[in-house]
């Protein structure tokens, strides 16, 4: 008899609380993977773009944009943890550590935290802490995320149902500012706006004005550049059975194109520091086109910085209708149709 060697994921009766999983295919970060990131999505942030400028701040040189670590280390839990994912439901508790920087070696550990199968019987919620570390063993980014699964056998009996508490905001105390980051010789030109932390108020919104089109192919090269192998990407035949009818877009990708809209009216938010909430509110789909806005929700001073300080954001990224009116949720405190992704997350800004 044979038995297969391929794989076919964890389905939600394969996980227990508490299961370790040490992710596969270790992923050296390349100034290719660079290049490309630039490339789909635009980010214009100086610091990630000059190593010149990097070097006066304290960095040894540019580092990659937190959101494309965030995205390696994300990638190598989608074999064990999201292959027969539903949909990714939300982020917590996300701490981004060391930057990183072109020949760094990420790594990816998670353990699961938590279960609660649905009310349907044939999936569940899988909640897991994930940790990114380099080659150093230095963490890169701690986070917890809960995805829905789809179960292998209907008739598979539920486990006991363990529901995390999750902090709704990461403290200011926990939030990692490089070592060595000096923003006293921050270039407000070179950075592309003259706006400084103590320049948002708490309450404000942004337009970011800007709108970019999702393409299919690069949506799917985004994907494969991380390593992300969930089937709603690729599956053109599985979306054919679903209720959609057509693959989802990465949220991940969503993630990005926002953030880099977000450039126009918080160009000198360049590093992210913590990742509090994420909800992605509707599906996108290639051919949608999306806006970005911001409201500050939060002006945080970095205890015993002078130099740099805290903003909590909310990016809110629309699809399909310029975001000047701002849509978010209704009187019914649900997401309007427009909306496609809701992100709560602290950023570094010069004083």
């Amino acid at each position: 008899m044979t038995k297969t060697k391929t794989s076919s994921g964890n389905f939600f009766e394969d996980f227990r609380v508490g299961q370790a999983i040490d992710h596969a295919t270790p992923r050296t970060v390349t100034e290719g993977d660079v290049a490309l990131y630039t490339a789909l999505y635009g980010p214009r942030f100086a610091v990630q773009s000059s190593d010149e400028l990097a070097r006066r701040l304290g960095f040894p040189r540019a580092p990659v944009d937190d959101l494309l670590a965030f995205h390696l280390v994300f990638g190598k839990t989608v074999p064990d943890v999201s292959l027969n994912a539903v949909a990714n439901l939300g982020y917590a508790d996300g701490v981004f550590g060391v930057p990183v920087y072109p020949g760094d070696t990420l790594s990816t550990h998670s353990t699961v935290i938590g279960l609660k199968e649905n009310s349907n019987g044939k999936t569940g919620v899988v909640w897991v802490r994930s940790v990114g570390a380099n080659q150093r063993g230095e963490v890169v980014l701690s986070y917890a995320r809960w995805v829905m699964v789809q179960k292998r056998d209907a008739s598979a009996p539920a486990p006991a149902a363990v529901t995390p508490e999750l902090p709704r905001a990461v403290p200011v105390e926990r939030l990692s500012v490089p070592e060595g980051m000096r923003l006293g010789e921050y270039d407000f030109t070179a950075g592309g706006a003259p706006h400084k932390w103590g320049d948002y108020a708490v309450g404000e919104r942004i337009d970011h004005v800007d709108g970019m089109t999702l393409e299919e192919s690069e949506h799917q090269l985004a994907t494969r550049l991380y390593q992300n192998t969930a089937k709603v990407h690729f599956d053109q035949r599985l979306a054919d059975q679903g209720r959609f009818k057509r693959r989802l877009v990465y949220g991940g990708h969503v993630i990005s194109l926002a953030r880099g809209l977000s450039f126009n009216g918080l160009s000198n938010a360049f590093r992210i520091a913590a990742l509090h909430a994420g909800a992605h509110a509707n599906p996108t789909f290639a051919g949608d086109t999306l806006y970005a806005w911001s409201e500050v929700l939060e002006r945080q001073e970095i205890p015993g910085r002078k130099d740099v300080g805290a903003l909590r954001l909310r990016l809110v990224a629309v699809k399909n209708e310029p975001a000047a009116r701002f849509p978010y949720k209704n009187a019914e405190g649900k997401y309007e149709d427009a909306v496609v992704l809701d992100l709560d997350y602290t950023a570094l800004v010069p004083r």
